[in-house]
């Protein structure tokens, strides 16, 4: 049914449980796991211009980390792996992705953040409404 599966990350603390649940479908369905980090780059908006290129750099460091570690996870368990890191709007990256790269399922996690969702709008909420393949969502409770 899956044959090539997303689990994009932000490295947060979460992102762990759900990376365990993308490994979890990826290896029941002997799907390949391609694993996306997305640097934010709304949050250049309020930087001074002489600040833009270190903090996306370490920005981009963070990202390039949180998609090894979790491809390294999935190789653990015998899954083919592939990773990226992108910058721009973190739902729309993900869709064009999921898009570009066929892929067949996305697992992604919630926040359960009231304020970026009443802000700014969930990244998860976003990506359910614009996918093109289904989407499974991982709750901060779970």
């Amino acid at each position: 049914m899956y044959e090539t599966i997303l689990f994009p990350t932000d490295g947060s603390d979460h992102a762990a449980t759900v990376a365990a649940h993308a490994i979890d479908a990826a290896a029941a369905h002997d799907a390949s796991l391609h694993v996306l980090s997305v640097v934010d780059d709304r949050a250049f908006l309020v930087l001074e211009d002489d600040r833009v290129e270190r903090v996306r750099d370490d920005l981009e460091a963070t990202a390039r980390e949180a998609a090894d570690d979790a491809a390294t996870r999935a190789a653990d368990r015998g899954l083919e792996t592939t990773t990226a890191v992108d910058t721009g709007n973190p739902a729309e990256r993900i869709v064009d992705y999921a898009e570009t790269a066929d892929v067949d399922l996305i697992v992604m996690g919630t926040s359960g953040d009231e304020y970026e969702r009443n802000v700014v709008g969930s990244v998860s909420q976003r990506v359910v409404r614009d996918a093109p393949v289904p989407v499974t969502t991982v709750g901060p409770d779970v």
